[in-house]
């Protein structure tokens, strides 16, 4: 019996994200769409004026972050019902809007930093020592005074401003041929059994302890993918462009140099990143040969690395792994799982099942003043219970953040961002490889260990360096295409791989086009590894210190965005600019890699 897809107005409410816990009905959205529009021209009443006085400034910041706040509801809740269908074009009309909405505020809004760097940077130290409403934006101006070489002319802010719409035009045409037109002929298992491929299913897929499953599933998700390989190669060569456009048009030395900078990330700890993770590329090697034994294989195909080692993998229904995760992030005390347990199992921040024309994928969104929503496509099994795990960390993270500090320092960004979730994995991890001794249990267990690390700490680091180096061919002005794009990826993957794994070079190949979202995202994907090395660099510390590690912990969550990332990290316990956190992540994978091959030979030894 084939195995398809729900649609989604069959999937049960309570499964559901609450999307109108942000506007009752859609008519409350419209309306505010409208209100937020309309307010827009009262806003050039502050052009000029900046400059004039304390009191001025405060109130154009206070008008400012609420009608970007403001702004960004009318986003989220369009999102939300486009990310859970994207095939429904009354959705996609909406999310089209807001976002149209969104670009008109930027430009709106542009002319202020140029007005505030215009200040001599004493001013607004006393003004801030003057006025107590400018107290909290004394990270922001410092934040500020840091852009100064980077920041244009009003006219020019604005523009930026303007063609942030259009310049994501890209991004959307990938994701939405992605999620909603691709279609996957359907994998078929060696029993001629037919299961559809869709963003919702391919992991699972690709999880089957039927090979022939997992090669169909494998070659025609890329197959779909290469059918369409020129089109998505246009749309990120475009993307691409937008990046050093906009890094030469602010005055970066490179498209890297403007994805770091503003973060104030050291540029050497992406550099470290990719040193040590070539460095380490035997641990890899080791992992696909002690597979390839424990299945019996000769050679080791692509499609083998996610295979099932053990026949007897527990499922995990999504209540149970819920009470699970709460009790691995136990060390961080009450008002953490109780907050955790109510927005998994009561105030519906998750959308758990997957339907026909759901994203691919999982993230967790949200605003200040809303509830953290996270989207997955969740299967009974302890891959998913490790993604919600994750997706959890992200939204706890925006829970004390937005409880903790004002708006203008709820987005802490990426790099801490994904230690957070990945924190949760660590934790959860650790406490069930302690708890659930069942070595089919822990064998089960252990896989995800490695798919988790495979794509943190395999995928991505491979991807940082594609990334890096198409980025470098547009600025020394070279093309990107099609069948360079998949040869650079095959040849990087390639290295990772080694001599253990066979790899069709054109399906391993055109593995950029399948992420539809993380490549337009400038030099986005590195800091998954940055994060999976600081978060168990964290969790080791929250277990060997306690209640003082714990502490740190929830301070770190509470900070967002209020200081700089890279010092909120160093403080909780973590420098990246030495290798030391991504070799210590290394040795913890090698450990993983060897309690895995003890299990596995005790498993096959003969009694």
């Amino acid at each position: 019996m084939a195995t398809t897809l729900p649609a989604r107005n069959e999937i049960d409410r309570e499964h559901t994200w609450d999307a109108l816990s942000i506007f009752p009905e859609n008519a409350a959205w419209e309306k505010e769409l409208d209100a937020v529009g309309a307010a827009l021209p009262g806003l050039s009443e502050f052009r000029g004026t900046l400059a004039t006085s304390a009191d001025r400034l405060a109130e154009w910041l206070k008008r400012e972050e609420t009608i970007t706040l403001r702004a960004w509801y009318v986003v989220l809740y369009a999102s939300m019902f486009h990310s859970v269908d994207t095939a429904d074009s009354e959705a996609a009309g909406r999310y089209g809007r807001a976002m149209g909405l969104f670009s008109r505020v930027r430009a709106a809004i542009a002319f202020a930093r140029p007005e505030m760097l215009a200040l001599p940077e004493h001013t607004l130290e006393e003004w801030t020592q003057a006025d107590s409403r400018l107290v909290p934006y004394a990270h922001y101006f410092s934040v500020l005074a840091k852009q100064r070489p980077h920041i244009r002319s009003a006219e020019v802010e604005e523009l930026i401003g303007q063609i942030s719409d259009p310049f994501g035009t890209t991004r959307q045409i990938h994701g939405t041929l992605s999620d909603a037109d691709l279609r996957f002929s359907p994998a078929v298992a060696s029993d001629g059994e037919q299961s559809e491929i869709g963003q919702g299913t391919i992991s699972t897929l690709l999880h089957s302890p039927d090979r022939e499953t997992r090669r169909t599933a494998f070659e025609n998700y890329a197959d779909g993918y290469l059918g369409v390989r020129n089109t998505i190669a246009n749309c990120l060569s475009a993307g691409v462009k937008q990046n050093v456009f906009l890094a030469r048009a602010r005055g970066y030395s490179s498209s890297l140099d403007a994805a770091l900078t503003p973060a104030h990330i050291p540029m050497e700890v992406f550099h470290n990143l990719i040193a040590t993770f070539r460095k380490h590329l035997p641990t890899w090697h080791r992992y696909w040969d002690i597979r390839r034994r424990a299945m019996k294989l000769d050679r080791l195909q692509v499609w083998d690395i996610k295979a099932p080692l053990t026949s007897h993998a527990p499922t995990v229904p999504y209540a149970k792994a819920v009470e699970w995760i709460a009790e691995g992030m136990a060390p961080l005390g009450e008002e953490y799982v109780s907050a955790l347990k109510r927005g998994a199992l009561e105030d519906r921040w998750v959308d758990i099942y997957p339907n026909r024309g759901k994203r691919m994928g999982a993230f967790s969104s949200g605003a200040s003043g809303t509830r953290p929503f996270i989207l997955m496509s969740y299967s009974d099994d302890v891959f998913s219970l490790s993604t919600l795990a994750h997706e959890l960390g992200h939204s706890l993270h925006s829970y004390y953040t937005w409880q903790s500090q004002p708006p203008i320092y709820s987005n802490y960004g990426t790099f801490l961002a994904e230690v957070a979730s990945n924190f949760n994995q660590a934790l959860v991890r650790a406490h069930l490889l302690e708890t659930q001794t069942d070595p089919d249990f822990q064998i089960a267990l252990l896989e995800e260990t490695m798919s988790n690390f495979h794509r943190y700490f395999f995928v991505m680091p491979t991807l940082a360096r594609f990334e890096l180096e198409v980025h470098q061919r547009i600025e020394r002005g070279e093309a990107l295409t099609a069948q360079t794009l998949i040869a650079l990826m095959a040849e990087l993957f390639q290295e990772g791989y080694g001599e253990g794994v066979e790899m069709d070079a054109d399906r391993v190949g055109i593995t950029w086009a399948q992420f539809p979202t993380h490549l337009y995202s400038n030099f986005y994907v590195f800091q998954y590894a940055t994060g999976i090395a600081g978060a168990n660099a964290l969790a080791d510390l929250v277990r060997k210190d306690g209640q003082p590690g714990a502490d740190r912990y929830l301070n770190f969550l509470k900070t967002g965005g209020s200081r700089y990332p890279f010092d909120t990290l160093r403080d909780a316990g973590v420098d990246l600019t030495s290798p030391e956190p991504v070799e210590r992540a290394f040795a913890v994978l090698a450990s993983y890699v060897d309690r895995l091959d003890t299990l596995l030979n005790y498993q096959h030894s003969p009694e």
